[in-house]
């Protein structure tokens, strides 16, 4: 989907580029649509369907695409005059921060009337105007009803449902390091849980799960084909399988977290003005009621959309007012990488292992032994909240994106000798338990 969506992007490219030079030769006897330059890491289901309103709404403009993803729409963006570049509209955050120090962004001037500023502690828009939030993706479980049945296992309701041994190998885990929406989901349990309870929470989901890597298949094919029970997913994904037949379900947690996608004006902008009148379209009622698609299945911003959509799309401002959206992304917004790096050292380097080490400790407890002991090896994180808050550490990824890929270093290899140690200590305490 994602190369389909780059070769229709770049033949827009082309197109809008000729149509350009076809204007010029026949002078001022005709006035070609002037062309927005939109750089978006959004698939194809998202960017036909507001290329083609947005061209009814105002026909003197014509979008044409460029497809990067995150990591590589960075040093697109940080080149002189931005690559041509008008709008850049995408699910990465700290792109869009850092963008900002850099001078990369003009002010939006968009309207805001009728959007709100923050979800819970997430917030919507930048507060010196520099781009705001289009849509939310919110964070959760893809589930197979009829498998958690004959498990005997009810729906899970919060993450901490996600530790029962019934479903050993039958939790379809993103890899956070190398999957780019799947940081956050980390951190979302790390401040719900707490530091020490939250990682203990993730090594025991993860000694439960198979792993999904960058390029493989996809969580909800795990989860429609019954090979896993649960899946930890975005909405959107899931939203688009089950509107193409998938018998899948997805459940947002009581404790939970939103992905935005957000928008902005580059500085260097060649069609300024059509810039502003995307971005306003995407903002405006008519942009906000496409996020519900059933192919693209979106949270939109704009809270008075919801009133129209059918009652079972999901309310987020009214579950933000419960708190299931108390997840502070500025707390996280630095230490994502990070994160995603700690998460390998400790559950994945090693997964198998870990794996067979729950498994037994599960056994274990059923027998009836204390496993308190084993339970502390495998739960302790490398380091602890206050050194993953040290500014210098903070420094060696807060810059890193989604889905970029890092050699190990020394900071990595400290980490892993104590996870080892860790490991070790559990595997000795496992084998005096059952001698």
């Amino acid at each position: 989907m994602q190369s389909n969506s780059h070769d229709a992007g770049r033949r827009r490219f082309l197109t809008g580029l000729a149509g350009v030079t076809g204007a010029l030769a026949f002078g001022k006897a005709y006035a070609a649509p002037r062309p927005v330059v939109v750089m978006t890491s959004y698939q194809g289901e998202v960017m036909d369907r507001f290329e083609a309103a947005f061209e009814r709404a105002h026909p003197e403009y014509r979008l044409n695409i460029l497809w990067r993803m995150p990591h590589d729409a960075l040093p697109w963006l940080e080149k002189p005059e931005q690559g041509g570049v008008d709008v850049y509209w995408a699910a990465s955050p700290r792109n869009f921060e850092r963008l900002k120090k850099e001078g990369a962004w003009r002010k939006l001037g968009v309207d805001s009337a009728g959007l709100t500023d923050k979800i819970g502690k997430n917030r919507l828009a930048d507060a010196d105007g520099y781009f705001r939030a289009t849509e939310m993706a919110g964070y959760g479980f893809a589930v197979n009803t009829s498998r958690l049945a004959k498990l005997g296992l009810p729906v899970p309701a919060d993450w901490n449902d996600l530790t029962a041994p019934k479903l050993a190998g039958l939790i379809a885990l993103p890899i956070p390091s190398r999957v780019g929406f799947a940081p956050v989901m980390v951190d979302i349990v790390l401040q719900a849980y707490g530091w020490e309870k939250g990682w203990a929470l993730w090594s025991e989901i993860a000694g439960l799960s198979v792993l999904v890597d960058r390029g493989s298949t996809f969580v909800t094919d795990e989860i429609a084909s019954g090979r896993a029970a649960v899946g930890l997913s975005i909405d959107f994904f899931v939203a688009s399988a089950i509107a193409n037949g998938s018998p899948i379900r997805f459940v947002y947690p009581g404790h939970g977290g939103i992905n935005p996608g957000q928008i902005a004006i580059t500085a260097g902008a060649p069609n300024p003005d059509g810039a502003q009148a995307f971005a306003a379209f995407v903002l405006s009622e008519a942009g906000q009621r496409l996020l519900a698609d059933p192919d693209i299945r979106k949270l939109p911003v704009r809270p008075a959309v919801y009133a129209g959509l059918p009652a079972d799309y999901p309310r987020p401002f009214v579950a933000a007012e419960r708190g299931a959206y108390d997840y502070d992304e500025s707390v996280g917004l630095n230490r994502l990488t990070l994160l995603g790096q700690v998460f390998d050292a400790m559950l994945i380097r090693r997964h198998g292992e870990l794996v067979g080490l729950w498994q037994r400790l599960h056994t274990a407890e059923a027998a009836g032994k204390d496993m308190s002991a084993v339970r502390r090896e495998l739960c302790t994180p490398p380091l602890t909240e206050l050194e993953a808050a040290d500014p210098a550490l903070m420094r060696l990824y807060r810059d890193k994106v989604e889905g970029a890929t890092t050699a190990p270093g020394d900071v990595e290899a400290r980490w892993n000798a104590l996870c080892d140690s860790h490991i070790a200590r559990a595997m000795q305490g496992l084998a005096e338990a059952v001698a």
